[in-house]
């Protein structure tokens, strides 16, 4: 059974920072391109970054500068490290795994800005 599951989501005021895992289970992590997405209210989801089995990143325009994905395959292991938060990151996080026509995702993590 293959299960993502994600943690760090939480209230922070503008300007801090937070960092979400994602933890894989029943599946290598290794093989997979791997992706943070959010979806806020109202809105359609949309990929935040992304980052491949080779570790080559990608980010939205809007993320630039402040966000940073990386894995550790060892661990089975994503991350998001989210600095300079902004009210307008507030949203539902969601961890994506991506295989060929494999295709997970986590139940989502709340992240809240204040201003």
């Amino acid at each position: 059974q293959v299960q993502l599951v994600e943690s760090g989501g939480g209230l922070v005021q503008a300007g801090g920072s937070l960092r979400l895992s994602c933890a894989a289970s029943g599946i290598i992590l290794s093989i997979y391109a791997m992706g943070w997405y959010r979806q806020a209210p109202g809105k359609q989801r949309e990929l935040v970054a992304g980052i491949s089995s080779g570790g080559t990143t990608n980010y939205v325009d809007s993320v630039k500068g402040r966000f940073t994905i990386s894995r550790d395959n060892a661990q089975n292991t994503v991350y998001l490290q989210m600095n300079s938060l902004k009210p307008e990151d507030t949203a539902v996080y969601f961890c994506n795994a991506n295989w060929y026509r494999s295709d997970f995702w986590g139940q989502g993590t709340q992240v809240t800005v204040s201003s």
